[in-house]
């Protein structure tokens, strides 16, 4: 892959231009770049494939258009709208912080960047209050997100990391896009999974009947998640996640297709017991995080223990109705390098 940049006269911004040699042969234009570009999703790349800003080998292209080896596929994409992202000072738990990135453990209730429905106090806003010189780090979609790599639903907590500089974000990227960034969770499931561990091998795509909600369907995207049972509760199984793929919602997706919606799931699941409805979310959380880092290459793992909600639910349903202790390993619930910083003024 080859990049350029251009400084587009009418605004001043810069737009980079890329190049990919094509290796494999590749059955459609959009799936190829949702895969060597993992920041967009699918229908975007359909948008700037529409625009005229992708081309291969110097011709105007298709979505559906197939790709053969030695083909070169180039794109120029709009240079990033200015955010209008204001610093918002709130509490926020950095569990390791340097000068190439940040480890987050986000709280539930806390959307990671601005959108419909919640334009301010979201961690995007507390990230800026604590590094200002965030803001022009990473762009998806057309618009800068600073820092942003990856995502968690608004009411899944747990762990990310934030790119603080360029460098960083594009090293994060492109280790995910690899699929070589470790993402472990832990969720409460109803019922008791057939088979203690196992592979859900599923593609995931938009719920045809409801566009709002994801499925598993026929041409979705390629989804994989592993799980192993830890604990078994009464009427509920605790179980641990690895994530193959990052898709959105792929772990409620696959567990309520393999007919074991997690707790609390309002989307995926029906909430119907009085102890489910004790906490005002699903229950999930990124417990475990690794990649190598940006600048040293070396391999750093972080681990974040259940927070007071979720852990007051296990202990619930211990104390009320009895527990089948299966074995868990040890300091699977335990944090490392957790610290508080306010992000407020001089703090």
């Amino acid at each position: 892959m080859t990049a350029r940049f251009e400084v587009m006269a009418s605004s001043g911004l810069t737009a980079e231009t890329k190049e990919y040699p094509v290796e494999d042969f590749q059955p459609r234009l959009d799936s190829y770049l949702t895969s060597v570009e993992p920041q967009l999703t699918r229908s975007q790349w359909r948008g700037y494939i529409r625009d005229g800003c992708v081309l291969v080998n110097a011709n105007a292209a298709k979505a559906a258009q197939r790709l053969r080896p030695g083909d070169l596929v180039a794109f120029t994409l709009p240079p990033p709208r200015p955010t209008g992202i204001a610093p918002q000072w709130m509490p926020l738990t950095v569990v390791h912080q340097d000068d190439q990135l940040m480890v987050i453990d986000k709280p539930p209730g806390l959307s990671v960047h601005p959108g419909p429905g919640h334009p301010d106090q979201t961690l995007v806003n507390g990230l800026l209050a604590l590094c200002p010189d965030m803001k022009d780090v990473g762009v998806i979609g057309g618009e800068i997100r600073p820092g942003i790599v990856h995502r968690l639903d608004k009411d899944t907590s747990g762990l990310m990391m934030v790119a603080r500089t360029q460098t960083a974000h594009n090293d994060l990227s492109t280790q995910i896009r690899d699929r070589r960034v470790t993402k472990g969770y832990l969720a409460l499931v109803s019922g008791q999974p057939s088979q203690e561990s196992g592979v859900v091998d599923a593609p995931v795509g938009r719920d045809p009947y409801h566009r709002t909600r994801m499925s598993v369907v026929a041409g979705g995207r390629e989804s994989r998640t592993r799980y192993r049972v830890l604990e078994h509760l009464s009427g509920w199984s605790l179980i641990e996640l690895y994530l193959e793929t990052g898709r959105t919602h792929q772990v409620r997706v696959h567990m309520s297709h393999l007919g074991h919606p997690l707790f609390g799931d309002r989307v995926y699941g029906r909430p119907q017991d009085e102890i489910e409805r004790a906490i005002d979310r699903h229950f999930l959380h990124a417990h475990h995080l690794g990649f190598k880092h940006p600048a040293s290459g070396e391999p750093v793992e972080f681990r974040s223990e259940l927070p007071a909600d979720l852990a007051g639910v296990v202990e619930r349903l211990k104390d009320g109705q009895g527990a089948n202790h299966s074995s868990c390993p040890q300091g699977w619930g335990k944090s490392a390098r957790t610290g508080q910083l306010d992000a407020s003024p001089g703090g």
